[in-house]
């Protein structure tokens, strides 16, 4: 039996038969929630989590459902919301504290920026409208994919780790 120490990306765990510990029947309880917000100490599993959920949900991953839950408890009754969101993931120990207020303030604008761009690249093949990223603020690059996202048949599912 492989342990995944250190391994956070649920793909990676459950298509690599490393021990996964099956929570998954917990979806719809999460699922009832409007937010989540869950404060454990490090090395607990959140990003894992995250990982997982972002699998759940992610619209691009539909056609891989059954090879990522199949084995899983969620696979015997899924949710009516798997595989119907377009993912956006932010991870803010990205983000460099060091500097100056402008200089960590450039370091998170640049953060959700590249996590936008990646997203576009991402998800290129759903005809998203245009997103238009403004490097110098990254709260009207979020507005600018809402309204494009407004337009198209799928909600966006936001998992922030490392907040």
């Amino acid at each position: 039996m492989k342990f995944p120490y250190g391994i956070c990306d649920f793909k990676e765990i459950v298509t690599e038969d490393y021990f996964y510990c099956d929570r998954t029947d917990r979806i719809p309880l999460l699922e009832e929630s409007k937010s989540i917000l869950f404060l454990r100490p490090r090395r607990f599993g959140k990003s894992l989590l995250l990982s997982m959920l972002a699998n759940y949900y992610d619209v691009a991953l539909a056609d891989k459902f059954e090879e990522l839950f199949g084995n899983l408890l969620i696979s015997k009754n899924p949710t009516d919301s798997h595989n119907k969101y377009f993912i956006l993931e932010l991870n803010f120990s990205c983000v460099d504290p060091m500097g100056s207020v402008d200089d960590i303030k450039q370091s998170l604008h640049d953060h959700i920026n590249a996590c936008i761009d990646g997203f576009k690249l991402y998800y290129r093949d759903y005809s998203l409208p245009e997103i238009k990223i403004n490097y110098d603020n990254a709260i009207m690059s979020i507005k600018s994919l809402i309204s494009a996202i407004r337009m198209t048949p799928y909600p966006i599912y936001l998992l922030i780790d490392e907040y």
